[in-house]
């Protein structure tokens, strides 16, 4: 696998592909690299992992989006997963920036509304933060729940997302990254 680190507002990011150029398979958001590094090759032990400068393009994109709070980009995606993972994966990526949607309402969407906990499930198996917005899904009362990056960065991608918090800390600068 090739991967590449960033600093960006949320804190460190790793992203990394399986393959040069075949779409991106990993996204992660935490306090280091170190972590995130453990963290990736816990999820793909059968992986060899090399370190990669043809990535920074994509990072500087998704940390200029996070710098300037403005919906992320489009990149090229290579995600392993069941049908159904696919399918959840493909209706968060349809959520517009700025909103979001309740658990139970995307099972509904998806034509499945008993399916909250598969919904939950899929979300929590997403293997490329913010490109697949799962930060999106709320509980049905509103709250936050579950977030693998941590509740705090949730809120943080919510309220940015939201443009409150935006317009007064809004940075026209490059990303750190």
């Amino acid at each position: 696998m090739y991967y590449q680190f960033a600093l960006s507002p949320l804190g460190s990011l790793m992203l990394a592909e399986q393959q040069a150029n075949t779409g991106l398979s990993l996204l992660y958001i935490g306090d280091s690299p170190e972590v995130l590094m453990a963290e990736a090759e816990a999820a793909f032990p059968d992986r060899h992992w090399q370190r990669s400068d043809h990535l920074m393009p994509y990072l500087e994109q998704i940390c200029s989006a996070l710098v300037n709070q403005s919906p992320f980009p489009e990149l090229p995606l290579n995600l392993a997963g069941t049908a159904f993972q696919q399918q959840v994966w493909q209706a968060l990526q349809d959520i517009p920036f700025g909103e979001t949607i309740s658990y139970s309402q995307l099972a509904e969407r998806l034509g499945m509304p008993t399916a909250v906990r598969a919904v939950a499930s899929a979300c929590g198996a997403n293997q490329v933060a913010l490109l697949i917005p799962c930060h999106r899904v709320v509980r049905k009362n509103g709250d936050l729940s579950g977030y693998r990056w941590g509740i705090a960065r949730k809120r943080q991608l919510l309220v940015m997302e939201a443009g409150d918090e935006g317009k007064k800390t809004k940075r026209e600068s490059r990303p750190t990254c």
